[in-house]
């Protein structure tokens, strides 16, 4: 009976583990198509962009932001839609020649989104 239960959990942590990578493609996609052009594919402000906007992109991964995203869970998501520099993202795209498809944001795709970068930033240093 032991070991019927043991192989249960284990079949079922494999199942979770599974569906986490599924949601962490989408999260990793949307942020290599939309996000690392200017913040790099490490979240260091690495991209090709990342001086040529006002304020520079940030550094994603230092301990200041992960701070931030301790206290405020959100803030990924958040600087996506509220973006609070007005006009910054797509002003900086538009400035240097990269366009970018519309994207219609579903909250699955902001939910993989920040847990793909979440998961990046926790790694980090």
């Amino acid at each position: 009976m032991k070991i019927l239960l043991i192989a249960s959990l284990g079949f079922f942590s494999l199942v979770q583990s599974s569906l986490s990578c599924a949601e962490n493609a989408n999260g990793k996609n949307l942020y290599l198509q939309r996000c690392a052009i200017c913040h790099g594919p490490d979240l260091k402000a690495t991209g090709p962009l990342a001086n040529k906007s006002t304020p520079p992109t940030p550094d994603l991964t230092t301990a200041s932001f992960k701070k931030r995203l301790g206290e405020y869970p959100g803030v990924i998501v958040s600087s996506i839609i509220l973006r609070p520099n007005g006009d910054l993202i797509p002003r900086t795209l538009r400035e240097n020649g990269v366009k970018l498809p519309p994207h219609a944001w579903s909250v699955q795709d902001l939910r993989d989104l920040n847990q793909y970068m979440a998961g990046v930033i926790a790694k980090s240093r």
